[in-house]
C-alpha cells in the first residue's frame, strides 16, 4: 500500500465529528510524554503545556491530540509515563470526562490501534495514595484520523498524525521502535539525535510533507492538519497554496506550538516562557500565523 493509499484509507475510516462557527478546538501533537528522565523531551515544557491546557479547559475548548502524545517507543509501560506526568493526565481526564478529548494515535503509539490494549492501558490507573484502581479515560477510543465536518457548509478538516506518508514509521515501525528503545534512547542522553525521526532528518521531512501535499491536491484540496515532522506550517487561502497545516510539536526548545480552530477561523499559535521587566517568569501565548476564515479555503 502506497502513502497515498494509506492516507486515503485513514480519511475514509476517520471518526466524523461535527462542528460549527461557535466551536473551539485546540490541536497539539508530538508531546512525547515520557518518564521524566534526561531522555524525556516533554519534561522541560510540561509546565508550559499544563498552563496552556488549563486555560483551554477553562475556556471551553475541545482537545484533539494528533498523535505521539505518549512516548511508547522509549517506554514499555504506559504507567511509567503516567506517574511521571500525573498532573497532566488528570487534566486530560477532565477534558475526557466532559467529552472534549479526542485522541489520534501516531507512530510512537501504534499499539493503540488495538482496542483491547487501549481499554487495558488507558481506562484506569492505580492511585498510589490508597492503592485503589481509579477511572482514567473511561470508554476512550483512539483513532487513526478524525474529520471535522461543518454542520452548515459541510466543509471538512482532515486531522491525522501524518506518518502514513512515512514508510518506515508506519509499515516498519517495529524496527524503528527497536532501534529507539535499545540504542537511541541511551544515546539521546548524550545529545545524539535519533536519525529515524523525520523531525531530525531534514531530507526525509521534506519528502513526507510533499507526499501529504500531493494527497491534498489529489483530493479536492481538502484542508489537512498533521503533526509528525515537528515543523509548524500554515497555509493562507490562495489558488497557488496547498491547504497543508502542521501543528508542530510540544518538544520545541522552551516552547510548544499548536493550532486553534475558533469561531470559524484557524490560527497557528505558540506558548512559551517569557520574562517580565521585573524578572518574573510568565507563560505567554503568541500568534504565529492567522487567524484566517475557514470558509475562505475553497
Amino acid at each position: 500500500m502506497s502513502s497515498q493509499e494509506r492516507l486515503t484509507k485513514a480519511y475514509k475510516e476517520a471518526e466524523r465529528i461535527p462542528f460549527d462557527d461557535q466551536s473551539k478546538f485546540i490541536l497539539f501533537s508530538d508531546c512525547h510524554r515520557s518518564d521524566n528522565s534526561f531522555a524525556d523531551d516533554f519534561a522541560s515544557n510540561r509546565n508550559v503545556y499544563f498552563h496552556a491546557m488549563t486555560q483551554y479547559y477553562n475556556d471551553g475548548f475541545s482537545y484533539c491530540e494528533l498523535g505521539d502524545g505518549d512516548e511508547l517507543w522509549e517506554n514499555i509501560f504506559f504507567k511509567t509515563i503516567f506517574e511521571a506526568h500525573k498532573n497532566v493526565y488528570l487534566l486530560l481526564k477532565k477534558f475526557h470526562d466532559s467529552n472534549r478529548y479526542h485522541k489520534i494515535w501516531g507512530n510512537h503509539e501504534m499499539t493503540f490501534r488495538d482496542k483491547d490494549h487501549v481499554a487495558k492501558t488507558l481506562t484506569t490507573y492505580t492511585n498510589t495514595q490508597n492503592d485503589r484502581i481509579e477511572p482514567l479515560f473511561t470508554g476512550i477510543k483512539c483513532h487513526e484520523a478524525i474529520v471535522l465536518v461543518h454542520q452548515e457548509t459541510k466543509q471538512e478538516l482532515f486531522l491525522t498524525h501524518g506518518h502514513q506518508a512515512d514508510f518506515m514509521n508506519y509499515v516498519g515501525w517495529k524496527i524503528n521502535r527497536f532501534m529507539v528503545r535499545l540504542l537511541w534512547k541511551p544515546l539521546q542522553i548524550w545529545g545524539i539525535s535519533d536519525p529515524t525521526s523525520p523531525a531530525k532528518n531534514y531530507v526525509e521531512r521534506i519528502k513526507i510533507e510533499l507526499r501529504i501535499k500531493k494527497w491534498i491536491e489529489n483530493n479536492n484540496r481538502k484542508i489537512t492538519i498533521v503533526g509528525h515532522t515537528h515543523r509548524p506550517s500554515f497555509s493562507y487561502p490562495s489558488q497557488n497554496t496547498t491547504p497543508y497545516f502542521n501543528d508542530g510539536s510540544c518538544v520545541h526548545p522552551r516552547s510548544i506550538t499548536g493550532i486553534e480552530i475558533v469561531n470559524g477561523t484557524i490560527t497557528l499559535i505558540k506558548w512559551s516562557i517569557d520574562t517580565k521587566e521585573n524578572g518574573i517568569l510568565q507563560v505567554v501565548r503568541e500568534v504565529l500565523e492567522g487567524p484566517t476564515n475557514l470558509k475562505d479555503y475553497k
